[in-house]
């Protein structure tokens, strides 16, 4: 790290719209106006809309991720975490990965924290479930789903055996809905290569509380999207929840009690909790509150956009609805950063301050291979399309709002290779315990029994125990 009389803008978080307000800010400034310090706890941001495609094996992990240090060369990026935010001094307690905490000061701030699974305390979840968040976790899905088709080829005991080859989801939005529609897909190709596992053994169950999956696409898209997955035999049960899934027994509100050993969580994210620790204004929900410009309400040098802020809806207003707030999505958060990326320059340089305001251009879901559903929006004409064609306009949009002209060429470099190539059904689950092996070959040999011992004389007998 660095230190410099100029002024700094601390940035909090390195995801999308971290790493593209941070590009935008250094695109705009000049040189040696300022130093732009980027703090994350992973040094990458990752593009969370294809984290399903991922756990399904159609993108490589590594194109789904982007470097940050490669991408925004001209930065400060500390890999680590904000703990505590001093608004008085204007200093950031940095906790990095290693070593001791220490303060940072900034001039300028920009929250871009981002959101976490929205969990309830629900028992055995905690233990059993498996979010999508993070391409750790679409790795170690995809991994837990092709070791739990091994588990079932393998064995001779028909409860391991179902266990292994029943499937829950929880939450039916676009995370929910894509990741069972990518993984089913997966695994009935996968079960091509097994002599004992067909795809009528499987049990695929997705669960939401709401009466409808998908709802960012409308009703009639969502109720297609349901009879979709229900046509390839998953069970979608709505208006219902999980109670318990103890040792992967999963009990749902409707009477249902199924035992499963993969419980995939995507019912919905909130906001970071950590920002209860800066000291910041918050809405309702926990989200950082702030005006139309991205500023934080009341203060001058502080802005916040994503998943982390509640930001006014400004279109939605215009029409009438008071309580209007841009919705958490990748398409609102790039459009966010940048304008928030020009503030900040104009703040710094004593100018006035541009409003957020974007008309919703629609949604694209994926369901698997050749399948999808979207809505595209027209001025005032909504496009819908299900099947094929809105299974390409979801890779199309996707593809090109990836960041990075690198990772663009990578991710359709996947895409056509698999126009070819049959799909990767390996599983890699050693590598959540890469060292278990070599572990066991180097561990220290178990030391040789004691001789018996000899007959002891009588009065000698508590002296040998004790010795």
């Amino acid at each position: 790290m660095s230190t410099t009389e100029r002024p700094r803008i601390l940035v909090v978080g390195g995801g999308y719209v971290g790493l593209y307000a941070a590009r935008r800010i250094l695109k705009k400034m000049r040189y040696g106006e300022a130093t732009v310090t980027v703090v994350d706890p992973r040094s990458y941001m990752t593009y969370q809309p294809f984290l399903p495609e991922a756990a399904a094996g159609s993108i490589s992990p590594r194109h789904v991720v982007v470097p940050l240090r490669r991408v925004l060369p001209k930065a400060e990026v500390l890999t680590g975490r904000v703990t505590t935010i001093d608004q008085d001094r204007k200093v950031a307690t940095i906790a990095p990965l290693v070593g001791e905490a220490y303060e940072l000061p900034f001039d300028y701030l920009v929250i871009a924290m981002g959101a976490v699974s929205r969990t309830f305390p629900i028992p055995g979840l905690a233990e059993q479930g498996i979010g999508m968040k993070g391409i750790e976790e679409a790795i170690g899905l995809r991994n837990h789903v092709l070791e739990q088709l091994d588990k079932a080829d393998s064995t001779t005991d028909e409860d391991v055996r179902r266990k292994a080859l029943t499937f829950v989801f929880v939450g039916g939005g676009f995370a929910g809905a894509e990741t069972i529609g990518e993984v089913e897909d997966m695994a009935r190709d996968a079960a091509k290569y097994y002599n004992n596992v067909k795809r009528e053994d499987m049990r695929f169950v997705l669960v939401d509380v709401a009466d409808k999956i998908l709802p960012e696409v409308g009703p009639k898209l969502g109720q297609y999207g349901k009879e979709h997955l229900e046509g390839r035999g998953v069970e979608v049960y709505l208006k219902t929840g999980m109670d318990s899934c103890v040792d992967g027994h999963v009990v749902l509100n409707n009477g249902l009690e199924v035992d499963s050993s993969t419980i995939v969580w995507t019912a919905g994210v909130k906001p970071n909790p950590a920002l209860a620790r800066f000291g910041l204004p918050l809405g309702p929900r926990g989200h950082v509150d702030t005006q139309t410009t991205l500023q934080v309400q009341g203060t001058d040098y502080i802005w916040a956009a994503g998943d982390n802020a509640q930001v006014p809806d400004m279109v939605g207003r215009k029409a009438g609805n008071e309580n209007a707030w841009c919705p958490p999505n990748a398409q609102h958060a790039l459009r966010q950063a940048k304008v928030l990326g020009d503030n900040v320059i104009s703040g710094m340089r004593g100018f006035p301050q541009k409003e957020y305001s974007h008309a919703n251009k629609g949604a694209v879901a994926g369901l698997g291979l050749h399948k999808g559903v979207a809505m595209i929006v027209m001025g005032k004409v909504k496009i819908k399309l299900k099947g094929r064609l809105a299974w390409y306009m979801h890779r199309a949009y996707h593809g090109m709002a990836m960041p990075t002209f690198n990772r663009k060429i990578r991710v359709f470099a996947d895409w056509t290779l698999a126009v070819f190539l049959k799909r990767e059904v390996v599983s890699l689950g050693a590598m959540e315990t890469p060292r278990e092996e070599f572990y066991e070959a180097a561990k220290p040999a178990p030391k040789p029994a004691a001789a018996k011992a000899e007959p002891v004389a009588a009065g000698s007998e508590e002296k040998a125990k004790a010795s």
